[in-house]
């Protein structure tokens, strides 16, 4: 089994050259006019993702109080 860098070398667009090639293929694919609604689609679901994980996050575990017998006297249950 080869190494994972090793699989995807081809694959990740690492210059300027692939990224403008990019960007045309998806303006050809979406158009002008559908691109900021793309992006502002895009921008709202990783601002909503963002907000979903910070309120899963566990809060932070505070100290229990340890609860003390009761020592004034009286008894419960037998009369």
């Amino acid at each position: 089994m080869t190494p994972f860098n090793f699989q995807l070398a081809g694959l990740i667009p690492t210059g300027g050259g692939e990224w403008v090639l990019i960007l045309l293929v998806v303006l050809l694919l979406f158009g002008g006019t559908k691109l900021p609604q793309l992006a502002k689609g895009l921008g709202q679901s990783i601002k909503e993702f963002k907000k979903a994980a910070k309120e899963d996050e566990p809060a932070p575990q505070a100290k229990e109080e340890i609860k003390k017998p009761d020592t004034t006297g009286t008894s419960h249950g037998a009369n």
